[in-house]
């Protein structure tokens, strides 16, 4: 399982994303606001501007206060680690 610091101390497991998307858009808005009446919503953001909404496998919804470029990043760059250290593992068995 890979984690993704997604901000202030706030880990989420890469394997349950679904997407990460800006929270300007109405539809958006809206999900967020059934998802907390439903008790489905996480908020990570720590009290700040929410600039991220996180939708996982399971039905939940994430807020965080980081850009969604950056967790995309911070996502990409798990896994391309994680594919490096599988590449040397192969090759010292070898």
């Amino acid at each position: 399982m890979r984690l993704i610091n997604i901000g202030y101390g706030n880990l989420i497991s890469s394997e349950r994303m679904i997407s990460v998307v800006s929270p300007d858009a109405a539809p958006i808005k809206r999900m967020v606001q059934d998802a907390r009446d439903r008790g489905t919503l996480i908020d990570a953001s720590c009290g700040r501007k929410t600039k991220a909404v996180i939708f996982t496998d399971n039905g939940y919804i994430v807020l965080s206060a980081l850009q969604p470029e950056t967790i995309a990043n911070r996502a990409n760059s798990k896994e391309e680690n994680s594919d490096k250290v599988i590449e040397r593992r192969n090759f010292n068995e070898e």
